[in-house]
């Protein structure tokens, strides 16, 4: 689909083996209200980088809501959230350069295989299109579905779709990562894997904030948790 070369290298990826700048993700006060229906009581969320914030709450609290705003898609009703100061925003280049979000599903082209996509994504974020096969492997086997590089995505059944959006997400150069109930559909080896990229993601000096049900995951990468008020 795209033109391709494989080829050995040891070249890291975009940003990586580069000293990773500090920043801060903070909301104040964020809550949701739409037509009188309030999605989301004001909370307050801050993160800053190598740290992990874990959303906790019952379904229909508004994590979901709350990652939303986070990653600049949509605007609070009340209170504020900002990244290094600045109003969060996906349209604006720098919200969009710095944050990776997997709030439902991202999108995904009948016509393109797991590794084209990527590969494409690879491309979008400055890559080497003569190395991308070998870092679009790397990220596929981190997750154990390299196998699955030629399948197409309608063929993947769904554990394997969460697996490849998860790659799609954890594979482009972010600053701050969000993610919404990422261990759901993995079983426990799954769910260990991912955790260990999370804890190998802060290390490396990234900010996250992670609406998680599991307890195990939540006490392995959660720096501090915030409890979301039900609705």
């Amino acid at each position: 689909m795209f033109a391709r070369r494989r080829q050995a290298t040891t070249e890291p990826g975009p940003g990586a083996g580069q000293a990773t700048p500090l920043v801060t993700l903070t909301a104040t006060g964020v809550g949701k209200e739409i037509d009188g229906n309030v999605l989301l009581r004001p909370v307050d969320v801050a993160v800053t980088s190598g740290q992990c914030v874990v959303l906790r709450g019952e379904n229909g609290s508004g994590k979901t809501t709350l990652l939303r705003i986070l990653a600049g898609t949509l605007e609070p009703s009340s209170g504020s959230a900002s990244l290094d100061g600045q109003a969060l925003d996906e349209r604006n280049q720098t919200t969009r350069s710095r944050v990776a979000a997997l709030i439902g599903s991202p999108t995904a082209y009948r016509d393109l295989t797991l590794i084209d996509h990527l590969v494409l994504i690879d491309s979008t974020w400055g890559g080497d299109i003569g190395t991308a096969d070998d870092r679009a492997d790397a990220m596929l086997a981190e997750l154990e579905v390299d196998h699955l590089s030629e399948r197409f995505p309608h063929e993947l059944s769904s554990g394997q779709q969460h697996l490849f959006h998860l790659a799609m997400v954890l594979f482009r150069p972010a600053r701050v990562l969000l993610l919404d109930e990422p261990e759901q559909r993995l079983d426990t080896h799954k769910r260990g894997l991912l955790t260990d990229i999370l804890l190998a993601r802060k290390a490396a000096g990234a900010a996250l904030v992670v609406a998680c049900h599991d307890p195990t995951m939540t006490a392995a990468i959660g720096d501090l948790v915030v409890d979301v008020a039900a609705v």
